[in-house]
């Protein structure tokens, strides 16, 4: 950064305005001048209603900008987000500075971000490896966990963003990449705990417990987990949607990101050649969920693969 005023208030882009892309723009917003793409209008709307200033492009969004954040949901959004492609005119890459750094907030895996940054360098641009940990709750609070692979000058130029995103900031190592493997094993967690959480309470449903009273009873004992806490009230009231569709739970965390998370696990367990079999078994659930049409569902829905909700 040329000045103390740029360091302290970077002009910041947000790419991507989606379940956690929305909350971190508006959350910047209160902080920065934010310029925020999404390819919805809607979006846009929604991020300009929360002080940003909306861009029909990446291209536009990312003018001038120090530093852009990206919350995308796979490796293809990131790239057409910066290089074009698919529903995206004009990427971002077209009009990054010299000297400005790219956030990459998503769960993307080693490669891809890999890939990414050195395509990126070739004209300057620095890349910090930060995926994101926490739901968009916390996103809008600034509560997240971020996991972080970058090197000393990406991070330094990043950090006025990143801290007001995280409440916990952890550097991993140097490399890019490395946030992406330690939310790689972040999620390995996460995804088990999840599908652990939809058995137990498609089990306790079986057996003809009380579902609000089971989840009250798990998460006071040695079975409490995150992914419990925040999911097991959801499952519960998955049972509640109505013949047309209407009630059930907010959608917060759909099931197909959640099924890509578990893909990349697998595949740098076998890459790294580590014996992964409970996050394998919990892969193939949520794959079976998908071919049953949950994957546009909050992935709380997959209690109801285990226990359909006709089932008494």
């Amino acid at each position: 950064m040329s000045t103390d005023t740029t360091a302290s208030a970077p002009v910041t882009a947000v790419l991507g305005l989606g379940a956690m892309g929305l909350p971190m723009a508006t959350r910047l917003s209160g902080a920065f001048p934010v310029h925020a793409f999404d390819v919805f209008e809607e979006r846009r709307t929604l991020a300009a209603e929360a002080g940003a200033t909306p861009a029909a492009t990446p291209a536009v969004a990312a003018k001038g900008a120090d530093v852009v954040v990206i919350a995308v949901r796979d490796q293809e959004q990131l790239e057409s987000c910066l290089f074009g492609g698919g529903l995206v005119e004009q990427g971002a890459a077209d009009t990054l500075r010299e000297g400005a750094v790219v956030v990459v907030t998503s769960t993307v895996g080693v490669d891809a971000v890999q890939a990414v940054a050195a395509r990126l360098a070739e004209q300057g641009v620095h890349l910090v490896d930060a995926p994101v940990s926490g739901g968009a709750l916390r996103a809008g609070t600034g509560d997240l966990l971020i996991m972080v692979g970058a090197d000393d000058t990406a991070l330094d130029a990043a950090r006025p963003v990143l801290d007001r995103l995280a409440s916990t900031l952890h550097i991993v190592g140097p490399r890019t990449g490395d946030g992406q493997i330690m939310k790689t094993v972040n999620q390995l967690l996460c995804g088990i705990h999840t599908a652990a959480a939809a058995e137990s309470l498609a089990l306790a449903r079986a057996l003809g417990i009380d579902l609000d009273r089971a989840v009250d009873v798990l998460g006071q004992g040695a079975a409490a987990s995150f992914m419990l806490a925040d999911r097991g009230p959801r499952m519960v009231q998955q049972y509640e949607v109505a013949e047309d569709g209407t009630g059930g739970p907010e959608l917060r965390s759909r099931l197909d990101i959640i099924r890509k998370d578990m893909n990349i696990v697998v595949s740098l367990a076998k890459k790294a050649g580590v014996a992964t079999s409970v996050a394998a078994a919990a892969d193939q659930l949520y794959q079976l969920a998908m071919s049953q049409g949950l994957g546009a569902q909050d992935d709380s829905a997959l209690v109801t693969l285990l226990s359909p909700r006709t089932a008494k």
